[in-house]
């Protein structure tokens, strides 16, 4: 678990932050200890600050000053500049109370309004920082497979560093470190500013409907086309359309399209045409939904870990940092999502037999054998009683064939190919071979029933073994010749993270726009856009 205490601690006392003593009493304090003491003797366990805590993080924020106001006009003019600035993270400023800030900049001298404007103000100074750290959303609360260890926010340590942070003139800095300090944020924050600078600025044309657009072509649409790959940076600001689909262009569009996860073969369709033509208004929706999902994850962020990219069907496995290993994935169909969720790695299982689990069973396996009893020969599966004793098939009522169980045996047809990694979970879910290689070459893979078909697998084995005498690929080839089931322990569990996020950056620094294939992020939106989360 990291605590924010131990994200800017050492940064901030770095800096040379120390802490002021206050000893006057003034009308303003006093009006601010009456208002705010009641909060802070119902609260006195206070260990954590979170959003619902904030109200007595602000009574603990005074009276560690004695009560004393802290936020004079410059250092209120300030936060506001860094309120407003979290519209570029994504982030709704009216949630931090904006505009009655901005009314509040010129108070006049009476307590009851200087009381205000402090507690005002250290209110929306704290949430924006509770929410860059964690985020605004609660992730369990969209999700119910959510495990990730969410950012804590220390309460003592927590507030005196922003509490020091105000006094000493570097509220830039603390809300600069409260952020992700992942050079993938830093990229979507300027993605969203750009973005919403074109959208201020009128956007991008619709390209209309019209014949396929190839090489060579004349269209009159061609023009609209140039300035849409100007706006994503594709083709130079001097480039001069023609009325002639040309090579330049076309090598743009093969960009535009590898970008947006289709076939990059320059042909404009209306697949290319449909995603040229996504309204600005969802692609910063889309932005703003990542820039969230990098706020709940980004201290999951390990030395060693496998990591799954679900949107973008990929697999890394990450040493010290950094890829050391890569391939594509095939996961679960929309409507047999692959769970979002975190686990280890503990055994690797040769040879896999199969058992079919409930929903295939139910939904695929008994259709498939009502109309045909030969589905079992052909793919090689037997039928077990509820003891685990195989009886034949024809002993079978199939149209209600009670307590069975259907096993598929190991070989190279087995659904689960050769070698499957296996992980701690509720959902049934782990990583396997698969027979279905040619459908790694489709660039959306969404094919499987909730379960992870990796390409080349054997080398993420060996990788995740770690022993190059005993478990080199030779050997392990070797292994799985016998066509024997068998189960290897890893000498150390590797942390693996199943993650959903709908935008990448590529180590050009382009920005790609994924499939949202699980339709996840309106979702994010939508709670982000929820003005009660912020006003509870």
């Amino acid at each position: 678990m990291m605590y924010f205490s131990r994200t800017l601690f050492v940064i901030l006392l770095t800096c040379g932050f120390h802490t002021q003593g206050w000893t006057e009493v003034t009308p303003t304090s006093s009006l601010l200890r009456e208002s705010l003491q009641p909060k802070l003797e119902e609260n006195a366990d206070l260990k954590k600050i979170n959003v619902a805590d904030v109200p007595a993080a602000v009574a603990t924020f005074y009276a560690e000053r004695n009560w004393a106001p802290v936020w004079d006009n410059a250092r209120f003019a300030v936060l506001i500049q860094q309120i407003e600035s979290l519209n570029n993270d994504g982030l709704d400023p009216e949630d931090y109370n904006l505009t009655t800030l901005r009314i509040l900049e010129t108070v006049d001298a009476d307590p009851k309004h200087q009381v205000e404007r402090e507690e005002l103000a250290t209110r929306s100074y704290l949430l924006a920082l509770v929410h860059l750290f964690h985020g605004k959303v609660d992730p369990v609360k969209l999700d119910d497979h959510w495990n990730f260890d969410m950012s804590e926010i220390d309460r003592d340590s927590g507030l005196r560093l922003a509490r020091e942070a105000v006094e000493q003139n570097k509220i830039e800095g603390i809300f600069q470190r409260a952020r992700p300090s992942l050079t993938y944020y830093k990229v979507l924050k300027n993605t969203l500013a750009n973005l919403r600078k074109i959208e201020k600025n009128g956007g991008w044309s619709v390209i209309p409907a019209g014949p396929v657009l190839k090489l060579g072509m004349q269209d009159a649409r061609l023009p609209l086309l140039g300035k849409r790959l100007q706006i994503a940076g594709l083709l130079e600001a001097n480039y001069k359309s023609s009325l002639i689909y040309d090579q330049t262009m076309v090598q743009a569009v093969k960009r535009f399209q590898k970008e947006s996860y289709q076939e990059a073969d320059g042909v404009v369709g209306p697949s290319t045409l449909r995603k040229l033509n996504t309204p600005i208004d969802h692609q910063i929706s889309q932005v703003r939904a990542n820039l969230e999902r990098l706020r709940w994850f980004h201290n999951e962020y390990k030395n060693d870990y496998v990591l799954v990219d679900l949107a973008g069907y990929r697999i890394f496995y990450i040493q010290d940092g950094k890829p050391v290993w890569k391939s594509r994935v095939q996961i679960g169909k929309a409507y047999r999502q692959t769970p979002i969720f975190k686990s280890e790695i503990t055994y690797i299982t040769l040879n896999p037999t199969w058992t079919v689990p409930p929903t295939i069973l139910k939904e695929d396996a008994l259709p498939a054998i009502r109309r045909s009893h030969s589905y079992l020969t052909r793919n090689h599966i037997r039928v077990l009683d509820n003891n685990g004793k195989e009886i034949a098939a024809n002993a079978v009522n199939w149209s209600q064939p009670g307590n069975i169980t259907l096993r598929q045996d190991a070989g190279a047809g087995n659904s689960l190919g050769q070698l499957v990694l296996r992980f701690p979970n509720s959902y049934s879910v782990y990583m396997h071979d698969t027979p279905h290689q040619a459908m790694f070459g489709a660039n959306q893979r969404a094919f499987s029933s909730g379960c992870i078909r990796v390409e080349r697998i054997q080398e993420l084995a060996v990788l995740l073994l770690n022993d190059t005498e005993k478990w080199n690929r030779t050997a392990l080839d070797t292994e799985l010749s016998k066509n024997k089931t068998r189960n290897v322990t890893l000498s150390k569990k590797v942390p693996i993270l199943l993650a959903y996020w709908t935008v990448d950056v590529g180590n050009d620094g382009r920005v790609s726009f994924k499939p949202d294939v699980y339709e996840q992020d309106a979702k994010v939106i939508k709670a982000l856009d929820d003005h009660h989360i912020s006003k509870q």
